[in-house]
């Protein structure tokens, strides 16, 4: 049975009743936990209206430091024109507000694509679309990771919330359990690339953005028994200029001119209220040279991470007793990230970027959809390279090549 499929099933009898009242596409959305018309099951239009939010707040121990936020909301909008084509999107507004010559906050659309039902189980999309890599990009609801924060590498080496404009095409088989998505999007942009942030400062999120370079992108993914296997792949160009501009600045153009290669492969487990996952990531830049003496961003050659988690919800026995609501999730989570594994020779390396995260805590659900998070994160990382500061203070405190932060966080999504 599909992972996806089994704690909704362990739900069915309690959520019986009050999906009665619900229209199709309203139960469709009710069972996935997610803000997803999945089209071909209303008999008539249905306009829906979702959304899901989180906020924190983090203790930094070695810098004597907190932060508080409210890190985002999101709403989402959807519309089935009828049994073939449904609407998508997801409007976000991160940490609360945006104000005139402020750094912080964002609003944006995370989703905003068409989608083409062919027949039961293949279709397509199309619009502002995120990729099936990794496990969070898609499935990035606060109440469907543990912690109160997304995996690091799923920040930072693999982009979170990764959309780009594209088509895509995504079915599933006939005679066995696998499934697989195609789809070609814009490429990245070189010159937006930022050190410490691996590639994802340069995805474009539908901005305008330069669009000579294209980007293809597949996965596969297997239910075999309580297990889901996937392993997905990236490979598209980062200049996105004229060739006029490409060459007054000395660099390749064409649809896949310096291109980006990404390869991810995860396995999750779910039996009995256990849960286990493992992910591993691996980015792979040839051009990072030309690119770091044309944009002068500190762009490495390779960049890797990978995690492994495990988790168990105490109360699972009793939900099946008592068919409560309630969840009592414990788990503990291993990262491993280096942003800069390989370096050009025009490049300086950043100790800080060789990262070792171990995180545990607890997410308490009291009701479906609603969870109450607190964690410790230790992290271990290389030294600081003071060549990379380029207007050093008189007084610099040392930096904290260990440290621990403390989070509690709400999360909620209908």
């Amino acid at each position: 049975m599909p992972l996806a499929q089994i704690h909704a099933q362990d739900k069915d009898d309690k959520k019986e009743k009050w999906q009665s009242g619900l229209t199709p596409a309203q139960k469709l959305i009710a069972q996935s936990g997610e803000d997803l018309l999945t089209g071909g099951n209303a008999g008539e239009s249905a306009t829906v209206i979702s959304g899901y939010g989180e906020m924190s707040f983090r203790r930094d121990v070695a810098n004597q430091s907190s932060r508080a936020s409210l890190d985002r909301v999101v709403l989402f909008v959807g519309h089935q024109f009828n049994s073939r084509v449904s609407f998508f999107s997801e409007l976000e507004v991160a940490d609360a507000r945006v104000e005139g010559g402020s750094v912080l906050g964002e609003i944006g659309m995370e989703q905003a694509f068409l989608r083409y039902n062919l027949n039961p189980r293949q279709y397509l999309i199309a619009g502002l679309i995120t990729p099936r890599i990794g496990i969070t990009n898609e499935n990035h609801l606060p109440i469907n990771f543990n912690g109160t924060e997304r995996p690091m590498v799923e920040q930072l080496v693999i982009p979170t919330t990764w959309r780009e404009l594209g088509i895509g095409y995504y079915g599933q088989m006939s005679r066995f359990p696998i499934a697989y998505s195609i789809a070609v999007m814009n490429g990245f942009d070189a010159s937006k690339f930022q050190h410490g942030f691996g590639i994802g400062k340069g995805s474009g999120g539908g901005q305008s953005i330069a669009a000579n370079s294209i980007a293809i992108t597949g996965s596969l993914r297997a239910y075999l028994g309580d297990f889901q296997v996937q392993v997905s792949g990236y490979y598209g160009g980062s200049n996105g200029m004229s060739p006029y501009m490409s060459d007054s600045l000395g660099i390749e153009h064409g649809m896949f001119a310096a291109p980006v290669y990404l390869g991810e492969a995860n396995v999750q487990y779910a039996h009995e209220g256990f849960n286990a996952k493992i992910l591993g990531s691996y980015i792979h830049y040839p051009k990072a040279a030309e690119v770091n003496r044309t944009f002068a961003n500190n762009t490495p050659e390779s960049i890797y991470g990978l995690y492994a988690e495990m988790s168990y919800d105490v109360l699972y026995a009793a939900q099946q007793r008592e068919a409560t609501d309630k969840s009592l999730v414990g788990f503990v989570r291993y990262e491993r990230l280096d942003l800069n594994a390989r370096i050009p020779a025009n490049g300086i390396i950043d100790g800080t970027l060789n990262q070792h995260h171990i995180i545990a805590g607890i997410g308490f659900f009291p009701v479906q959809n609603v969870v109450v998070k607190a964690d410790v994160r230790y992290t271990h990382t290389g030294p600081y390279n003071k060549n990379l500061m380029l207007n050093p203070a008189a007084l610099l405190r040392p930096y904290a090549e260990d440290n621990y932060t403390i989070s509690v966080g709400l999360g909620y999504a209908f």
